[in-house]
């Protein structure tokens, strides 16, 4: 089974150069079943069974819940079952899309789902085509969910959400002055909405923060991705003053340039976001922030150019993902071919953006040399299986070398202190572990000489 991508072009190949090769196992093993799914299976359709009529079963980003049904079928039938549906199948209880709550990638830790879809038009982005509107869980059962992940050993979370900090904005616009029981609003959107005599609409990330924040067990909480437009000070409040809430921010720039941001439709000027993340700064101590930057877009010139490099300086990112602009149709970018920016030129401001973002990046590690840092530990490092792998609060990876004896599965929580660092990663030695709920084993005393 492929889940698909379809923000880039890379996507596109990479999953049709999969399928090919998948096919010759296919042959070898008789009653092996293929199925695609995700943005690019919801975009192109009949094209994937076209292009790859081997594949027995597609289906889209509303069904997600369906897939078992549709390989049982295709079995069944003896040819591929191709079901994409442009709206999404509910839950009898909620509004929220089927199968779209929790995974796992290790025991430790979880990434939940707390909205899908968009309600923005940037210029550049397919998903709210593939992905409909934002669609926000109600606030009871993700305050349960996590409850139920603590019961079960998670430590750690991520909420996931298109535009993350405008959930909830659907629900209240829904149940404002809608007759309704007190706990029955409290479920849908929370104690503090319910509470409030407007009901206003609004989003409700901010509360949703503090809420999850306050669950028993819940050490850790990550969110991904904010859009700045969308950044409210309730937010960035909550963040400070929830000790759960980690200290990293991922605020995508996308531009420095306000003419190419007024052409994206991001909906802000590189003024605001910086004043944004100025603000983040002052209320969060010791902030991490990483973002997103398009390369390329269609009439982005050298001297829109150079103010993205001014903005990204000023912004000193502890890590950027660059992306070199790809055109994907559907989208408003995607027509603009007259302005498209030359490849060698694309090239050349990409490696001169690296630079900028690998400086400051090594500039914030480097200033983290000496500091104590509160990791949980991964495993082992992917290129010394001696040195185990961990991750800050921050997000930053923090490599270290266990002590004789200790036993530092993956989820214990340690304590290095950091010695060396790069644009990507710090190392240090281990000053401390903890092995279940309060209790340090092996912890060492740092000695003054004199």
């Amino acid at each position: 089974m492929l889940n698909t991508c379809c923000i880039r072009q890379n996507a596109d190949d990479k999953l049709y150069g999969n399928l090919g090769q998948l096919k010759s196992v296919q042959e070898r093993r008789p009653g092996l079943q293929i199925a695609v799914g995700g943005c690019l299976a919801q975009k192109d359709r009949e094209l994937l069974l076209e292009r790859a009529p081997h594949v027995d079963a597609v289906f889209g980003t509303h069904n997600v819940g369906r897939v078992a049904a549709l390989l049982a079928l295709a079995r069944s039938g003896g040819e591929p079952v191709l079901e994409v549906p442009d709206a999404p199948g509910r839950d009898e209880e909620t509004d929220f899309p089927t199968a779209m709550a929790v995974r796992h990638d290790q025991p430790y830790a979880a990434w939940v789902t707390v909205q899908v879809g968009c309600n923005n038009s940037c210029a550049f982005c397919i998903v709210p085509a593939v992905r409909g509107p934002e669609v926000s869980r109600p606030f009871g059962e993700l305050v349960e969910e996590l409850g139920g992940l603590a019961a079960r050993g998670t430590v750690e979370v991520t909420l996931l959400g298109q535009n993350v900090n405008s959930y909830g904005r659907d629900l209240t616009t829904k149940w404002r002055g809608a007759p309704a029981e007190g706990a029955e609003l409290a479920w849908i959107a929370g104690r503090r909405w319910a509470r409030e005599g407007s009901l206003r609409a609004r989003p409700l990330f901010a509360d949703l923060l503090r809420e999850l924040g306050a669950v028993p067990g819940i050490r850790r909480i990550r969110f991904t991705s904010p859009h700045p437009k969308d950044l409210r000070p309730e937010t960035i409040a909550a963040m400070a003053e929830t000790p759960a809430v980690c200290e990293q921010l991922h605020l995508p720039l996308q531009s420095g340039s306000d003419r190419v941001l007024q052409a994206m439709r991001r909906g802000y000027t590189a003024e605001r976001y910086l004043s944004l993340l100025a603000d983040a700064r002052a209320a969060i101590a010791d902030l991490a922030v990483t973002t997103d930057i398009i390369v390329g877009f269609p009439g982005e010139t050298e001297e829109d150019f150079e103010r993205t490099l001014e903005v990204a300086s000023l912004a000193a990112y502890d890590s950027a993902y660059t992306f070199v602009f790809s055109p994907r149709a559907g989208t408003r970018a995607a027509q603009m071919t007259e302005l498209y920016v030359p490849p060698e030129v694309v090239a050349d401001r990409f490696e001169r953006l690296k630079v900028v973002i690998e400086r400051s990046a090594l500039a914030r590690n480097l200033s983290r040399i000496g500091m104590i840092e509160q990791a949980i530990v991964e495993g082992p490092s992917k290129k010394d299986p001696k040195v185990l792998s961990g991750r800050t609060r921050q997000g930053k990876l923090v490599h270290f070398a266990p002590r004789k004896g200790d036993d530092l599965v993956p989820g214990t929580f340690v304590s290095v202190r950091v010695e060396r660092a790069a644009p990507h990663h710090l190392a240090g030695a281990l000053v401390s572990a903890e092995q279940g709920p309060g209790r340090r084993v092996g912890e060492r005393i740092p000695v003054v000489a004199g």
